[in-house]
């Protein structure tokens, strides 16, 4: 029972884990927020916690029920999803520069709560993962997942420190080959579940 839980935690939390990116944020949210006092870095970081948090959660329960108005099914969002999840991971890769400088009134909630911490890849691996996994873990998962990527940015400046802005950036460069991973995946499974 404890190891069917773990299991099924694990499998929710990893591609939410992966689709966040918390370690990919911390080098975009520290150059944004450089120069800024710790007050202001932190009232940033609450609000793009609290904006990313409603969304995935409003989107988890309200989602299917606009795919059920629509007529999309969840094989067809997992096609279209997992091609999403490829693509954004492609971009990531080739890009250097995730986001331009905005004003620090919107920094917590635009870019950074929304798409960076929670945007097409996360609600995307959010509306695959509540068919096998029920709603409950997978809010569970993204909310703790978003509270990581809080805690990372808190702790932005000695993570940097410590693994240097090369070590940040590859480690994205890995999470988005990751990411890319799971879109594959999702589409494979979005073909075989339609074919049969």
């Amino acid at each position: 029972m404890f190891k069917d839980l773990l299991r099924n935690f694990l499998l929710a939390f990893i591609p939410l884990f992966v689709a966040v990116d918390s370690l990919g944020l911390m080098p975009i949210f520290f150059s944004l927020t450089e120069g800024m006092d710790r007050k202001k870095k932190n009232r940033i970081i609450i609000q793009s916690m609290l904006t990313a948090s409603a969304v995935a959660v409003i989107f988890i329960l309200v989602g299917r029920i606009i795919f059920k108005f629509l007529g999309i099914t969840i094989e067809d969002f997992m096609i279209a999803g997992g091609a999403i999840l490829f693509c954004i991971s492609i971009t990531d890769l080739i890009q250097t520069e995730k986001v331009r400088r905005l004003s620090p009134e919107s920094l917590g909630s635009v870019p950074l709560g929304i798409p960076l911490m929670v945007g097409p890849a996360v609600l995307t691996t959010c509306l695959i993962l509540v068919p096998q996994f029920k709603i409950p873990l997978t809010i569970f998962c993204v909310l703790l997942n978003i509270l990581i990527a809080a805690a990372v940015l808190h702790q932005s400046h000695h993570l940097i420190k410590f693994l240097g802005p090369t070590g940040s950036k590859a480690f994205s460069k890995v999470m988005s080959l990751l990411l890319a991973s799971i879109g594959v995946m999702f589409i494979r499974r979005g073909i075989e579940a339609f074919i049969q």
